[in-house]
């Protein structure tokens, strides 16, 4: 069989899970023969990046909580690389059968952790080795700021209080920096490391904007969430989307949190 290829290892036109990965990647130690944990793995970014490198001594074990990605994965990996599995598993409560590793990874995962992120993070802890490191990557708080304000803005003008109400709920719920660094602290991690990287996104307006496969997937959808009325919605995006060129360029906020289990130098 042909061995997978660096763009299915790390896809270069993956434009959000790669840049998400390569800021994981400049925190994470990776060597040969390490035994990884990687949550909410999706499709295998970057699970793949990390059992070619630590290759048939090392171990990679993939979890995500949808069966669809999984499966996905799988196909993708086929016979290739038997170090590493990918599994169907909720992270917020894992197994006690699940080992210790040596390193854990999660790219994209934090918004995942609801609704008690911080247990969840506790959680992986315990299935860290003394010495092991944890590396968490996430969208920030500061993530499209200037889209969510002129959303905002656009609310109040129209007097949607409902609605605006429901939205600032989302947006106050995003993890931020800060919040991801003091669980850390709380964890007595060492070496903690909390930053992020901008990250442009680009898009066109109107309906480019609207069904940016990006954008309309997540991000997007929590704002038609705040309408029962969901051809208010559509009309309030509609609008949005005419007056978009105001706020860009959208930027994203690439969260890295990353520590090492600090028992190892007991």
């Amino acid at each position: 069989m042909t061995p997978l290829s660096t763009k299915q290892l790390l896809p270069k036109d993956d434009s959000w899970s790669t840049p998400f990965a390569e800021s994981l990647l400049q925190h994470l130690d990776l060597q040969a023969g390490l035994h990884i944990l990687d949550v909410a793995c999706g499709s295998g970014i970057p699970a793949f990046y990390l059992a070619e490198q630590v290759g048939p001594s090392g171990q990679v074990l993939g979890l995500d909580v949808n069966a669809h990605q999984i499966a996905y994965a799988r196909s993708i990996q086929g016979s290739q690389m038997p170090w590493l599995r990918f599994e169907c598993a909720d992270v917020r409560a894992l197994p006690d059968t699940i080992a210790q590793f040596d390193r854990i990874t999660g790219n994209l995962s934090v918004m995942f952790f609801r609704p008690d992120r911080f247990d969840t993070v506790k959680g992986l802890i315990d299935h860290l080795k003394s010495g092991g490191q944890i590396v968490l990557t996430f969208p920030s708080q500061g993530t499209f700021d200037s889209l969510w304000a002129l959303i905002d803005r656009h609310m109040v003008e129209e007097g949607l209080t409902v609605e605006r109400e429901r939205f600032q709920t989302y947006l106050q719920e995003r993890p931020s920096i800060e919040e991801g660094r003091d669980w850390l602290e709380r964890l007595a991690l060492d070496r903690i490391v909390a930053a992020d990287y901008p990250l442009p996104v680009e898009t066109g307006t109107g309906r480019d904007f609207l069904e940016h496969p990006l954008l309309r997937r997540g991000f997007l959808d929590d704002v038609y969430e705040c309408f029962d009325d969901q051809r208010g919605a559509e009309r309030f995006m509609s609008g949005i989307a005419r007056v978009l060129p105001a706020c860009l360029p959208l930027i994203a906020r690439r969260g890295v949190l990353a520590g090492w289990n600090r028992q190892a130098a007991e």
